[in-house]
């Protein structure tokens, strides 16, 4: 019998992931962002007869998914454009969800009978965090300004430690009937600084192995998949924030990838994460309209109509509480500080409005709202566990598929324009290579003056980098080897490589500059490791 259940438990999961696959095809046909397809189509296919009834485990989304979904996020995020917004992603991850959490702690108690405050604060900050593969995948394609995806992005990765820090605070307060906000902030502080302190911590390690052990692109691999799951459970061990942990040392490790890592390592690590992560978003985003029956499903003393209503009334005030927000916290500061106003361009009413829409919620709030226990500690019933449940997942579907799919429309009716005036993207590669040509022309002369002229290959290659010849590999293909002309091309392999290198080591100066954008920069180094993987491959 065991057996047979971990085979159907099998069949189940790779048939979600074929037919994840090919209603992710179907998107993009449609046009409509994979995310909110999904949903919907996870809840279409609720409907269907004999599909047994899928309950999610929330440790699997926790000690699963988040872990290496949090660190992908982490990894392609900029830490230059993370710092620079610092104070409104603080203000977002840590202000709103707190703002949120509250005004829905009391509306929900008001309204809903039988609710109590510390109910009410569990489902603020089980439905107070924004999902940030959500809010990607629909602005993906659409010009908007680099500001607006930086502040979603660096707020997706801290607003779950916050709000999941409310979550267990109102939790605790539920099952003991207590609650002191002196032990809250004292434990949310610590909670947040150590998990930051743990996350640095194992990311430093990790760094060294990297570094000083003999590895090769595959271990490498492997141990960017163990870090996150170290971070998040050495951190939660000690009851920790184990997001934080988990989002400061993939940080820490991405900007010092360049360091550590070799061509083959970033060529191989990108591509498999890429990969992975899609899969278990997708997975995640499809298991969410599954879980209708489950969040309808025991519903007691409420009919499902009662149940909606609650619903479209929390999901309304979420949503204007965003927008509110919003304003306020992008140009009260600027009115306070002289030293803001000078340093930052005004957001304008646009960069607001489209922060302000694109709060969806997703896996986290889900995840949250199946982790509260079924029984309290004294062997009763949970109070109002599957209300709190029904209402998350009208929150998410509607903030979803209502904001989700109404965002472009709404970027389009602001007519916004890139509000820090960077130069465009084909201008920002254009320099970055004219950058990189000229550090590595001047290498060239200063370092390998004989070399070009004694060996035609390495003159050859002071030629293609000044007048942008035929690419080297073409020249290659022609010689001769016999062996004057293999210690040439020996020869030729160490120069060319030391230069690209010289590339790469400018690239991360050009990093610490705030002039071109971390995506055409991470777009060079790109091409920078294809030109090093063909030279490594080459027969020598």
């Amino acid at each position: 019998m065991h057996d047979n259940a971990l085979h159907e438990t099998i069949l189940l999961v790779l048939g979600l992931l074929f037919a994840m696959l090919l209603l992710v095809m179907l998107s993009q046909k449609l046009r409509i962002s994979y995310p909110i397809f999904l949903v919907l189509a996870g809840l279409a296919l609720s409907f269907v007869p004999g599909l047994p009834l899928i309950v999610i485990d929330p440790d699997l989304i926790f000690l699963i998914f988040l872990p290496p979904l949090l660190y992908q996020a982490a990894w392609d995020t900029s830490w230059k454009d993370f710092w620079r917004w610092k104070r409104p992603i603080a203000l977002l991850a840590f202000g709103l969800v707190f703002f949120t959490s509250t005004i829905v702690a009391y509306v929900s108690s008001s309204i809903i009978p039988g609710f109590t405050l510390a109910l009410g604060f569990l489902l603020g900050g089980i439905i107070s965090p924004p999902d940030a593969v959500a809010a990607t995948s629909v602005l993906k394609g659409i010009k908007v300004p680099r500001r607006v995806t930086s502040i979603l992005e660096g707020e997706s990765l801290i607003n779950d430690a916050s709000s999941l820090i409310v979550f267990r605070f109102a939790l605790a307060a539920v099952v003991s009937g207590t609650f002191s906000w002196h032990a809250a902030i004292t434990s949310f502080l610590l909670a947040s600084g150590m998990g930051l302190v743990v996350g640095l911590a194992v990311g430093y390690g990790f760094y060294l192995i990297h570094k000083y052990l003999p590895t090769t692109p595959s271990i490498n691999t492997v141990l960017t998949f163990l870090a996150p799951y170290v971070m998040y459970l050495l951190a939660e061990e000690f009851h920790f924030s184990g997001v934080l942990a988990v989002v400061s040392g993939g940080l820490m490790l991405s900007y010092h990838s360049h360091r550590v890592f070799d061509a083959d390592t970033r060529l191989q690590t990108a591509s498999v994460w890429t990969s992975v992560g899609f899969a278990l978003n997708g997975l995640v985003f499809i298991l969410i309209g599954l879980e209708l029956p489950v969040a309808v499903q025991g519903l007691g003393n409420y009919s499902l109509q009662q149940a909606i209503t609650y619903g479209l009334i929390i999901s309304a005030i979420v949503i204007v509480i965003r927008l509110v927000w919003m304003f306020p916290a992008a140009f009260v500061p600027r009115w306070l500080f002289r030293s803001i106003r000078t340093q930052e361009t005004s957001p304008g009413w646009q960069g607001p409005v489209i922060i302000g829409w694109a709060g969806m919620r997703g896996v986290v709030s889900l995840a949250s709202a199946l982790s509260v226990p079924l029984l309290l500690s004294n062997g009763q019933a949970f109070p109002q566990r599957n209300l709190i449940l029904f209402i998350t997942f009208v929150v998410i579907l509607v903030t979803l598929v209502f904001q989700g799919l109404t965002l472009p429309a709404i970027i389009r009716l602001t007519g916004v324009a890139d509000l820090e005036e960077r130069m465009p993207t084909d201008e920002q590669e254009a320099g970055i290579r004219l950058r990189l040509r000229h550090v590595a022309l001047a290498h060239l002369a200063r370092n390998y003056e004989a070399d070009i002229q004694e060996n035609e290959m390495i003159s050859a290659l002071q030629h293609r980098m000044q007048a942008e010849a035929q690419r080297t590999g073409n020249l290659l293909e022609a010689l001769d080897y016999d062996e004057t002309k293999r210690r040439a091309l020996q020869r030729y392999h160490q120069v060319l490589l030391d230069v690209l290198q010289v590339q790469r080591e400018e690239l991360f100066v050009l990093r610490q500059e705030d002039v071109f954008e971390e995506e055409m920069l991470r777009h060079q180094e790109a091409q920078l490791d294809l030109d090093e993987a063909k030279i490594s491959h080459m027969p020598h």
